[in-house]
């Protein structure tokens, strides 16, 4: 595994006095200034994989791959997917004698050794699937209470007992017990035999050794350093040795220590004695999470990361505030597994971390750690010339980082800011920072001190982003254009002029942008361009043309990024764009159909090495600057923020890394990073269930493996999983059988992996199973199981042949008496058929339109249009999905003075105008009377504002014609976005409000419900 740094956020502090000592010691500083900011991330295992809630004791995996965890409820074994469970219930061969479970062994033979709490030393038989107890007393084990198992690389294992120590030979079940000597105490907690042989013993009474070739236990020579001494002295509870040859030993009150592979005892730094007197936690566990780097287990203290040669260790522990911390500080057991990834069995369940190199990693928001944000939505990223690192958030929240010093500061705006999002930086030639939020304030460089509202005329304006030009700073808001010179102190204001196609394309500017020697302004209707940052009119768009595939692929821009080619990236609401010619400017397109997971593109950033990443609603990406070629990041590649939303929350780090806020904290992106992600890990048959019988675990057949049903059980089922238990949500599972399945059958999102077939026919079958990884380094792993199928008796080919001859006896006895008689009956009741078929299909065709549609309009009724509605608001959780309420402005009236079929002509004139304006999944029903309702997916604020506005002007301007009489109508619209958590009523509500509100303003307009 590769070495990666393990230091948690609020050791920030800690990780810069450690660089500071390493400077002055010569030795070289980690090359990872993130170090300090990045933290495991733990995925838990769930109730919704059959795991019990429990308390986890112990961990192991056989030799197949699974994962063998226990717990004070029984043994669990796990496959990524599923938990199969075994306790004290069932028959006496197959149950338990103790459901808690304290130590396991994995075997060589597929078979697990467990140490129960009460009911002794238990073996896994795979062959068979039950469980074999070993005796107790003279010829068995010196007590039930199991509390250590340890391979003694000879066909045996040592048992440390209550009682005593014992051996037990895995080759004949027989059992010895072991004198320890007259030193020891009965209980022993621990026990392991080093590479050298040398069998260690943790005890009641300290530490014991038997050096190899000798028979008697002696305690190790006790150091000067009286710290380590306390710890040997102590209740021993764990002994480990790393790969370097260290001997780790950890006590259960007295904290850690470790022997170099000179033979000197070290202390660990802050966890070797006494604490001003009080107890540490209990050492659980030893394992080295990479080369170099021990993770320490403890009862309370959560896990201890430590380097030996280090000045100091660093805590992994439980934050209530970060759902992907350690679940819970009491850590009894540690498990490397052979995919790299690194369990925890904790008092609160089960986790895995994966601890290897990754591309991306979160900072994600706590108030409990220094080093991890102050709030969860990221709104605006920015890089001073300094290098430090400004990170804008909801609630007036700012966050600094300094990657030098590995600390980050917390700020916060004051008066009327002091809730408002931060979304822009800026820095002014004197180092000042100015801070776009609701209007602007300033941060001095050296202080950080706050000047709040430092421009009064803009106080109540929302800014969106802020480019310095010398004195000039250009501030883009939801109402244009503002320039403001902070020498001078004067302020102008460009605005969107719709009887000038020179102005300003939109009053909603996202970002600003200097490309060559021109201003660039990213609108919500395209990129005006001028030639100085000056200019008022004489604008240059670029948008959307419909039809024209050079044009940019969408017309909401929010950022535009120049690579060192010359190209400009351009980041839309229908993909990114990539210029390829100016003079006119010219622009292929990449999409969902190219690869990206969402069209709405927020920003995008070059990482120096050909590649262009690309932030969008529904993840990053990684896009090819030659090829075009698109890779989107997954959890394997550390991405776990899922939704990019700000086009001014996307900066390089001084150190290259790329930086990306979305909703959930900021991702860190190190794209010189190269993975080499093509593991081994197999895909493995995990149950396989044959007619009605399941099969031992150590049958399962593996790749290329027969099996055979007999003509009575012709049902089979398969259970498999990729045995790596990384992204277990984002793999992807597909089975077929050849001469049953045409194609692969593709098990759904979320399904347990698995291929079910009953009443096989008789024959030989290929069975072919197949995962596929996403992210950065997608791998495919197929599998192949080969099936026969017995016949049963009547269909060998001699039951066949007789069959075949008595039939052909008996139709040409038959055939001349019947055939008449049956093509007629066969004619009439064909003919009755087919009449009956017409008339049900017609029946439930008539049936559902009267029970969907309205009988006037053709569009959705009510009910069914709610029922659509609420599909799309599940469908939409992480994406924006907006709703249109519409009413016809005085419909009364028309219904007064010209008639209610005149109003019916009206109402479907309406409808024809809104559905002229809707898009391929868009939702249009009837909610009432002269009311109808707009369901529009993936479409933000913005957008759904721009289609009311469109179809109040459409309906304005159409006259609907009743009987050679045009007919005038307008109509009021509201329109809202669906908010998280919210009900269809709720969102429907504040539509209606919406609609109210343009009503009282005049109607023939639309209003958004705020």
């Amino acid at each position: 595994m590769k070495r990666r740094s393990l230091r948690c956020p609020w050791l920030g502090l800690l990780g810069a006095l450690l660089l500071l000592l390493r400077a002055g010691a010569g030795i070289a500083a980690p090359v990872d200034p993130w170090a300090p900011f990045e933290s495991p991330w733990f995925d838990k295992v769930s109730s919704a994989e059959g795991f019990p809630p429990a308390i986890v004791t112990a961990l192991a995996q056989d030799r197949e791959g699974l994962l063998w965890v226990g717990t004070m409820v029984g043994l669990a074994r796990y496959d990524g997917y599923r938990t199969q469970l075994f306790d004290i219930r069932g028959e006496p061969v197959k149950g338990l004698p103790d459901a808690y479970v304290r130590c396991l062994l994995a075997l060589p033979d597929g078979g697990m050794l467990i140490g129960t709490n009460a009911g002794g030393l238990v073996r896994f038989d795979p062959a068979t699937n039950t469980f074999h107890v070993y005796p107790g007393g003279p010829d068995g084990i010196s007590d039930r209470k199991i509390f250590a198992l340890a391979d003694d690389h000879a066909g045996g294992v040592w048992v440390a007992t209550e009682q005593g120590l014992d051996h037990l030979d895995l080759r004949s079940n027989a059992i010895r017990h072991v004198d320890t000597g007259s030193d020891t105490a009965p209980r022993n907690f621990s026990v392991m035999q080093d590479r050298a042989g040398n069998l260690w013993l943790g005890n009641n009474q300290g530490l014991f050794v038997r050096r190899a070739g000798n028979d008697r236990f002696e305690r190790p020579a006790l150091p000067a350093d009286a710290a380590v001494a306390t710890v040997l002295e102590n209740q021993i509870w764990a002994i480990d040795e790393d790969s370097a040859g260290r001997l780790w030993i950890g006590s259960g009150q007295a904290g850690a220590v470790y022997r170099d592979p000179h033979g000197h005892w070290q202390p660990v730094p802050e966890f070797s004695g006494y604490r001003k007197g009080a107890q540490r936690a209990t050492v659980r566990d030893f394992q080295e999470a990479a080369p170099g780097t021990m993770w320490i287990a403890t009862d309370g203290s959560g896990v201890l990361a430590y380097r030996p040669g280090d000045a100091s260790l660093q805590r992994i522990g439980h934050d209530p505030a970060v759902p992907s911390s350690l679940p819970g500080d009491a850590v009894r057991a540690l498990l490397h597994d052979h995919a790299g990834n690194l369990w925890a069995a904790t008092d609160l369940g089960l986790a895995r971390a994966y601890l290897g190199d990754r591309g991306a990693f979160s900072i994600l928001p706590s108030p409990l750690e220094s080093n991890m944000l102050s709030d969860t939505s990221v709104r605006g990223v920015y890089v001073d010339s300094r290098g430090l690192v400004w990170i804008g958030l909801s609630a007036g929240r700012i966050d600094v980082i300094d990657l030098h010093a590995g600390l980050m500061r917390h700020l916060r705006l004051g008066g009327t800011q002091t809730l408002r999002d931060v979304q822009s930086f800026a820095e002014a030639a004197d180092g000042s920072i100015w801070v776009g939020t609701q209007g602007l304030a300033k941060v001095d460089p050296n202080t950080f001190e706050i000047s709040s509202s430092v421009l009064p005329a803009l106080e109540s304006v929302p800014v969106l982003c802020l480019r310095m030009d010398g004195n000039r700073l250009l501030i883009g808001t939801y109402d244009g254009l503002f320039r403001y010179d902070i020498t001078a102190g004067v302020l102008d204001h460009v605005r969107h002029d719709p009887d000038d196609p020179t102005s300003l394309a939109s009053n909603t500017v996202r970002q600003i942008l200097k490309v060559g020697g021109e201003w660039w302004y990213s609108t919500s209707r395209g990129i005006s361009i001028a030639p100085d940052s000056g200019a008022s009119r004489g604008f240059r768009t670029l948008a959307h043309r419909e039809g024209d595939p050079t044009s940019l692929p969408g017309d909401s821009v929010s950022a535009a990024t120049p690579d060192p080619q010359g190209h400009v990236w351009v980041s839309t609401s229908g993909g990114l764009a990539e210029s390829i010619g100016k003079d006119p400017w010219r622009f292929s397109s990449i999409g969902v159909a190219e690869g990206l997971l969402s069209d709405k593109v927020t920003s995008a950033l070059g990482d120096g090495l050909g590649h262009i990443w690309a932030s969008t609603s529904s993840g990053i990406a990684r896009i090819d600057a030659g090829s075009h070629a698109v890779r989107n990041l997954s959890s394997r590649d550390g991405l776990h923020i899922r939704s990019y939303h700000y086009a001014d929350a996307a900066a390089r780090a001084p150190d290259g890394s790329l930086l990306f806020g979305g909703l959930g904290g900021l991702t860190v992106i190190r794209p010189a990073i190269q993975i080499d992600d093509n593991d081994d890990a197999p895909l493995a048959i995990t149950q396989a269930v044959l007619g009605t019988r399941a099969l031992p675990f150590g049958r399962l057949p593996h790749d290329g493996d027969t099996i055979t049903l007999d003509q009575r059980n012709r049902n089979l089922r398969v259970d498999f999983s990729l045995l790596d238990y990384r992204s277990p949500g984002e793999t992807s599972y597909s089975y077929r059988m050849t001469g049953l399945d045409d194609d692969w059958v593709d098990i759904p999102a979320g399904a347990k992996p698995g291929a079910n077939y009953t009443n096989l026919a008789h024959g030989d079958y290929v069975l072919y199973l197949r995962a596929s990884t996403q992210g950065m380094h997608p791998r495919t792993v197929e599998s192949r199981l080969l099936v026969t199928v017995a016949p049963r008796w009547y269909e060998t080919w001699y039951s066949k042949l007789a069959a075949v001859a008595l039939l052909i006896g008996l139709v040409v006895l038959l055939v001349h008496l019947r055939t008449l008689y049956l093509r007629r009956q066969a004619l009439q009741l064909q003919r009755q058929i087919n009449e009956h078929t017409r008339d049900l299909r017609a029946a439930n065709r008539r049936l559902d339109e009267l029970a969907s549609t309205d009988g006037l309009t053709g569009i959705y009724n009510r009910r069914r249009f709610l029922e659509l509605a609420q599909l799309e608001c599940e469908r939409s959780r992480e994406q924006s999905i907006c709703i249109a309420l519409f009413d016809l402005d005085r419909f009364k009236q028309i219904n007064d003075i010209h008639g209610h079929l005149a109003g019916d002509a009206v109402i479907r004139g309406a409808v024809a105008v809104i559905q002229r304006h809707c898009r391929q999944g868009d939702l249009l029903g009837r909610y009432g009377g002269e009311e109808f309702v707009l369901c529009l997916p993936d479409t933000s604020v913005d957008q759904a504002s721009e289609i009311a506005e469109r179809i109040c002007a459409a309906m304005a301007g159409t006259a609907v014609s009743y009987q050679d009489r045009p007919i005038q109508v307008t109509v009021s619209i509201g329109v809202t976005a669906l908010r998280q958590g919210e009900s269809i009523e709720q969102w429907l509500s504040r539509a209606d409000k919406a609609l109210y509100e343009a009503k009282r303003n005049g109607r023939n307009r639309y209003a958004v419900a705020s």
